[in-house]
């Protein structure tokens, strides 16, 4: 909840600076193509639990939820609004964040031994999350120089963990690959110049991740599934053709 709350209030003070810069007497923008730099953080929701497995693990065991951190995220996207419905566009975009495992108590449960749960405070590791978004339905207000907007799409996730482990000078890896999933957005977008433009946006993102069993996952080696959510807000500035 709050790290909710948290990005209300930055994005809430995004608006309010592009709001006091406003002004509702200019003339409406026309069809454009656009191409713009982004950058902000994460705040995630997190890795929902899944099933679990190893060879030190019995069948069908299952995995908590794990917390993840807060990360800086940097990307890019390019978007066309159409002549024939300007407030009609398409945008494809790509961004790279960082929300790590920080150390933390993990939880495992299975069905086949009820109401016992085994619990330990394992190591951290590193996790890094490329997404790839090839194409959001972008809808907006495309009046005024403020023009809200709101987008949504598939996107493309590419995650992968490294854990510390003992022997953090050659850790091994485990990835998942272009695992589809969701993209949606919403935002404000300020008309500096008929060319340039800033933004600020919150995107929500969702995915399913199936991580192979991880052999520098100490106190013993596990590969996870996991329900991927992440909240990012991001700035940014763009040109238009």
């Amino acid at each position: 909840m709050r790290k909710l709350q948290k990005i209300q209030r930055y994005l809430g003070v995004s608006i309010i600076a592009l709001s006091l810069t406003f002004s509702p007497n200019c003339t409406e923008t026309r069809a454009e193509t656009y191409i713009a730099g982004q950058f902000g953080f994460a705040v995630p929701g997190g890795l929902s639990g899944g099933d679990a497995t190893s060879p030190f693990l019995l069948p069908g065991t299952t995995h908590g939820e794990l917390e993840l951190s807060t990360s800086f995220m940097f990307g890019g996207k390019i978007g066309h609004y159409f002549n024939s419905a300007r407030w009609v566009g398409l945008e494809a975009e790509v961004f790279y964040t960082t929300p790590h495992i920080e150390q933390q108590v993990h939880t495992f449960q299975n069905p086949s031994v009820p109401g016992v749960t085994a619990s330990a405070t394992l190591q951290g590791a590193y996790f890094r999350v490329l997404t790839l978004a090839p194409f959001n339905l972008m809808l907006r207000y495309h009046k005024t120089r403020l023009q809200p907007y709101v987008g949504v799409g598939p996107g493309i996730f590419f995650a992968r963990i490294k854990g510390e482990g003992p022997a953090p000078d050659s850790p091994e890896s485990t990835s998942d690959n272009a695992r589809l999933g969701l993209n949606a957005k919403v935002g404000l977008e300020y008309h500096v110049t008929k060319h340039l433009m800033a933004f600020a946006e919150w995107k929500f993102n969702y995915a399913h991740f199936k991580f192979d069993e991880n052999q520098n996952l100490w106190p013993f080696p596990y590969g996870l599934d996991a329900t991927y959510t992440m909240h990012l807000v991001s700035f940014g500035v763009g040109y238009h053709f």
